[in-house]
């Protein structure tokens, strides 16, 4: 069966290796919005502009080296992209080919990182108050109850990483912001819905690095 795509743009797929023996080099990187400057300045006729596209960005570990990856519907510049990486460890692909491939029925292997919050009824009444989840019961729970929405069920899961990440505004006292790291193996049972999930993220927070998954297929 034919899929349309459910995006317009092309999406694009890319890594770096941040530089982190170099302590002067990454020196402002202290908190998740000092990230997020560094993504935007990435894309410059964006940032010139103040336009600001969909980008989501994650933190990885790999082999003892960090790595920013990032999805985004415009190619970053990739000597902008290594600011506060290592020299020549930009990479930039089309995601096209991939989310193509995606079939339901399927397995993978998927890592996502999500800020899970609940809104709780505000007793001096007015909007509701937004709280993290705090326990492992609760954070397993947000995820559970997400997977049909964004086209998968989860057949293993597991957190990986949780507690808490710094967010700043220029010079505005912190925010800290609930961060838990999920790893397991999901079917895909609407590939529309993941395709959506993969290109525009899950859950809140998705300028500072939560909400994005990746996935990657199991031999049949």
């Amino acid at each position: 069966m034919m899929h349309l795509k459910v995006w317009v743009n092309d999406m694009y797929i890319s890594r770096v290796e941040i530089d982190s023996v170099n302590r002067r080099k990454i020196k402002d990187l202290t908190h998740l919005g000092a990230f997020h400057n560094w993504v935007e300045q990435s894309f410059p006729d964006e940032f010139d502009k103040e336009i600001r596209s969909r980008k989501l960005w994650r933190i990885d570990t790999l082999n003892n080296k960090n790595y920013l990856l990032l999805v985004s519907e415009n190619e970053p510049d990739l000597s902008r992209l290594e600011k506060y990486g290592v020299k020549g460890t930009a990479r930039c692909k089309s995601y096209d080919k991939y989310l193509d491939s995606l079939e339901e029925g399927k397995a993978y292997r998927f890592r996502v990182k999500l800020n899970p919050v609940v809104a709780v009824l505000n007793p001096e009444g007015g909007r509701g108050i937004v709280k993290p989840h705090i326990t492992v019961e609760h954070q397993m729970e947000y995820l559970r109850k997400r997977a049909e929405a964004n086209g998968f069920q989860l057949n293993e899961c597991e957190i990986v990483n949780r507690g808490f990440e710094t967010f700043r505004k220029k010079e505005q006292k912190g925010i800290r912001l609930a961060s838990v790291v999920y790893e397991g193996i999901l079917t895909i049972t609407d590939v529309e819905k993941i395709r959506i999930a993969l290109t525009k993220g899950i859950g809140k927070k998705k300028a500072y690095g939560f909400g994005m998954m990746t996935l990657i297929r199991l031999e049949d």
